[in-house]
């Protein structure tokens, strides 16, 4: 099964249960002998609930919503925007230099977002 897809159906189960990562990147994204793709490191993880949301400014920058960024209140789509950021990095097969830096990249996630 293609990578993208296993990693949507696990991010997708672990928002089933109202578990915002937090941390969603590459190198938590784990790959078995067996080709099964593995969603690890939940040590920043937080159980919502119902319609609560998160407003720790927590996870690593080049992966970080808008919302965060801009230190607003954020919900488990953030966690939609670093999986778009890995489907980037599985593309491009790159990580720009200059959106690796935190502070740049915190300032061009807020200008880029809608």
């Amino acid at each position: 099964m293609n990578l993208l897809v296993q990693i949507c159906i696990g991010l997708n189960y672990i928002h089933s249960l109202q578990i915002l990562h937090r941390d969603l990147k590459s190198l938590n994204i784990f790959l078995t002998k067996g080709n099964c793709v593995k969603i690890g490191d939940f040590g920043v993880s937080k159980t919502l609930q119902g319609t609560e949301s998160a407003n720790t400014m927590i996870g690593t920058p080049y992966y970080l919503s808008p919302e965060i960024c801009a230190k607003e209140r954020y919900t488990l789509k953030s966690d939609i925007w670093s999986l778009g950021c890995i489907l980037y990095e599985l593309a491009a097969l790159d990580v720009s230099i200059a959106i690796i830096n935190s502070i740049l990249s915190k300032q061009r996630i807020i200008s880029l977002s809608p």
